[in-house]
């Protein structure tokens, strides 16, 4: 049993920025990343065959946690438009894989924004190292330990959704369900190719087992539902399973680029002024663009934060803060350009659809969408979350 939920939720400090992703996330800076030693590749390593084995291990428990975009874009890879929600297919599908489990990255996306709106109030009130960046994008937080190790102090100390689903999983729900941690498989679904890094960093074992055991792409998964001869279109749709699978609107947004910003600020906000948002949304950070700046005034402090998706102008932005020429309390960065939906293990469309449409803005609508139709759009209102703080 663990001493407590938040010790299998802490990001570790580094200690060694040697090891090496297996691919660069989609449309970032090749060259930069080159140099860190990372080999690119047009296509993920796949690890299908790992899970196939798995689920066919009558000793194993396997559960499958997918993240907010994969569902908002998974239906390119059977032929369905870009922007297709396929968030019930989705879970049919995994289900029918054969899965004892099928849960929502999203949970755990609420889960980190209550620990991340909790250490940046901790931070502002009492001193800490500010800007505070978050911390869920693998690619990112590579890059940020070779070209701003002296910025390592000023990433949040959450793990990132997936790692902190797969903590949870091992101790909180084993432990309810009366599963032996050791005999339970966490598989993650994920838009991003450096997910399959993350699982291997040092530290990421909360529970005294890895926190993720496999992590595979969107893509990866659309193999694997062909393999199996599962018809994806005229599937059902179906919910996900409880409690890990329970998500809030502020949860599925983190797909975007702009969404961990916007979900943190809605309970960061609440949570400082005692008050209830009249608006939801904080525009502002939402949209495509490279780099976003916002000042909100709360409880009478103006709180300045930015928001950069891609390398490059993580590298920009970063360097601002550096020389001083920009001061920020919150800062969001994405390694890929869009954010999530864009990822590296996201289906890839050929390059005069690139140039004709607007693929992260489509693919984002999908979120934003989920979002703005969820009974629950803040993530210190998840229940699930609630139970989990009061056990």
């Amino acid at each position: 049993k663990v001493d407590s939920i938040r010790d299998v939720m802490a990001f570790p400090k580094v200690k060694d920025a040697s090891c090496l992703m297996t691919e660069a996330p989609s449309m970032a800076d090749d060259k930069q990343l080159a140099e860190l030693g990372l080999e690119l590749r047009p296509e993920e390593k796949d690890n299908t065959e790992e899970v196939f084995a798995a689920i066919a291990d009558p000793e194993k428990y396997v559960v499958v946690q997918c993240a907010p975009a994969v569902r908002a874009g998974l239906g390119e890879a059977f032929g369905m438009p870009i922007g297709t929600d396929v968030q019930g297919k989705l879970a049919a599908a995994l289900r029918r894989l054969g899965f004892d489990k099928v849960f929502d990255t999203t949970f755990s996306a609420d889960l980190t924004i209550m620990e991340e709106a909790n250490e940046f109030l901790d931070r502002v009130q009492n001193g800490g190292v500010l800007p505070m960046i978050t911390s869920c994008s693998p690619g990112w937080i590579k890059y940020c330990e070779h070209y701003f190790p002296e910025m390592t102090e000023n990433l949040s100390s959450c793990k990132s959704p997936q790692q902190m689903f797969g903590a949870i999983a091992k101790s909180y729900y084993a432990e309810k369900m009366g599963i032996p941690k050791e005999k339970m498989v966490v598989v993650s679904v994920m838009p991003c190719t450096a997910k399959k890094f993350e699982i291997g960093r040092d530290d990421e074992n909360g529970a005294g087992v890895p926190d993720v055991d496999i992590a595979i792409t969107t893509r990866e998964l659309g193999r694997m539902i062909e393999r199996a001869s599962i018809r994806f279109a005229d599937l059902p749709d179906e919910e996900f399973d409880m409690p890990l699978g329970l998500g809030t609107g502020a949860a599925v947004i983190f797909g975007a680029t702009g969404g961990v910003m916007e979900a943190a600020l809605r309970t960061a906000v609440e949570k400082l002024t005692g008050e209830e948002l009249a608006k939801l949304e904080f525009t502002d950070v939402r949209g495509i663009e490279g780099i976003k700046e916002a000042t909100y005034n709360v409880a009478g402090m103006d709180v300045k934060v930015a928001v950069a998706s891609g390398l490059k102008n993580a590298k920009e932005l970063l360097n601002k803060v550096k020389s001083g020429e920009a001061e920020y309390h919150f800062i969001e960065i994405m390694g890929c350009p869009g954010g999530c939906v864009n990822g590296g293990g996201q289906p890839q469309q050929p390059g005069y659809v690139r140039n004709t449409v607007d693929i992260r803005a489509k693919r984002a609508e999908v979120l934003y969408n989920l979002d703005k139709n969820n009974k629950i759009r803040k993530s210190h209102e998840n229940p699930a979350i609630i139970e989990l703080y009061d056990t």
